[in-house]
């Protein structure tokens, strides 16, 4: 069941983010007087549809291949390779007679679309729920860093008080991509010494490899024992909701990094877990799992306190546009890195089993809603990538032919066409292999 929902949530939102992007480039073609002759929400590979019909002029469809969608404009050379009908005169209402500028519009149209769709997402989603954050001022016990944290040099305690020189506020901006990104300076306040660490330039691999826990969490104490797993090991050696661990195989777990790493390092070994249940002490023997767990839920956050800011609705919209922007630079760093060879392509890149996983097994709308956001400033960005059969490859050619005054050559973007199909098919197959080999060592 929890694929379905997985499945179900991924169609949904990649269908509302394809209907929309084709739907720019086809408001923008038939503004200018540009025919279109189909509009497919997926691909109708080798004339199968699953669905279409025709209204003015327009074949409308649902194709059976979820690779994507299009809108077919007369006069174009694009994925359908119709170069019949190129080779005959061009007609007043073609994309091919119509001045560069508009041809430029009607190419960047889905890209505006996915840029706008996202930015009121995430001004809907600010004004809504405004913003819930940990104050950074208010962690008096510092940080719990984890492997990757501790490899670059920070310690249990230390309090991050600047990135850059710039005085961190929230706590979320040490697991922002300012930092992720690397080759930044972090200022530490480490008992009566402030120091200055570096962070290398491949820490976000680090991170796609281990997860961003194993960087830097806030040290918390150890609250009491909230929930407990049916038939688990916790529930077989008599832990309870409410329970307050004291000690682990008689090591004091005041803090919920030290409860985690002393069971973490006693993976299926048993335990002797030391609690106050009812002004009583007990003492349980319990075995640790394979996964380092006990069977129990232990919110680390639940000592933290956190500020939430609200917004009207014209403050939070400034607000929402600084988030979505700041996804479209994150991807465009990322993708900057890949082409460096400081983070490795198959770390770097998600493909369609990845995202259902983010989406879940369950609905949350405010998640589903905030990962479409993040999603279309993604895709408004891979369509600007310069590659031909790309938005932004047939923008590059527009540009060329504005400096030179004439339109290149109907064989160079044939072929133009063909290299950048097989460029794309070439990443596909990487994203989708990559993607299903993540998922099966996982």
């Amino acid at each position: 069941m929890d694929g379905l929902v997985m499945t179900g949530q991924l169609l949904l939102g990649l269908s509302i983010l394809i209907i929309l992007h084709e739907a720019g480039h086809f408001l923008a073609a038939r503004a200018f007087g540009i025919r279109v002759e189909k509009f497919y929400l997926f691909f109708d590979a080798w004339g199968f549809k699953l669905f279409s019909f025709n209204y003015k002029g327009c074949e409308y469809g649902i194709g059976w291949l979820p690779l994507g969608g299009y809108v077919k404009i007369s006069g174009m050379i694009d994925e359908s390779m119709d170069t019949e009908q190129m080779a005959g005169p061009p007609q007043p209402w073609e994309f091919r007679s119509k001045p560069a500028w508009q041809r430029l519009i009607v190419m960047l149209g889905g890209v505006t679309v996915n840029i706008v769709l996202g930015v009121f997402i995430f001004w809907m989603l600010t004004l809504k729920n405004g913003e819930t954050f940990i104050p950074n001022d208010k962690l008096p016990d510092g940080i719990a860093p984890g492997l990757i944290g501790k490899e670059i040099g920070l310690q249990t305690g230390d309090k991050i008080t600047a990135v850059n020189g710039m005085p961190v506020v929230r706590f979320d901006e040490l697991t922002s991509s300012k930092v992720l990104m690397g080759n930044t300076e972090l200022s530490i306040v480490r008992g009566s010494e402030t120091k200055t660490l570096q962070v290398p330039g491949d820490i976000l691999e680090k991170v796609s490899d281990l997860g961003i826990g194993q960087f830097v969490e806030p040290r918390v104490k150890m609250s009491g024992v909230m929930q407990v797993a049916p038939a688990g090991n916790a529930e077989k050696a008599g832990i309870k909701a409410g329970d307050s661990i004291l000690t682990v195989n008689a090591k004091p777990v005041a803090f919920y990094d030290e409860y985690k790493a002393e069971i973490q390092a006693n993976k299926n070994k048993q335990v002797v877990i030391s609690l106050m249940r009812n002004n009583q002490i007990m003492e349980l023997p319990t075995q640790v799992a394979e996964d380092g767990t006990i069977g129990i839920y232990v919110s680390p956050y639940f000592n933290i306190p956190v500020e939430t800011v609200r917004y009207g609705l014209l403050a939070s919209l400034p607000v929402g546009a600084s988030k979505a922007w700041g996804s479209f630079m994150d991807n465009a760093k990322g993708l900057g890195k890949v082409a460096s060879g400081e983070v490795k392509a198959n770390k770097a890149f998600t493909g369609p089993i990845g995202i259902a996983t983010m989406f879940g097994g369950t609905v949350d709308w405010i998640k589903f809603w905030s990962l479409v956001g993040l999603l279309s400033m993604a895709l408004a960005l891979m369509n600007l990538l310069p590659i031909p059969a790309l938005d932004g490859g047939h923008a590059i050619f527009l540009l060329i032919e504005m400096v030179k005054g004439k339109p290149l050559g109907d064989k160079f973007m044939e072929r133009a066409q063909m290299v950048g199909f097989v460029i794309l098919v070439s990443l596909m197959v990487f994203v989708f292999g990559n993607d299903i080999l993540k998922h099966v060592i996982n």
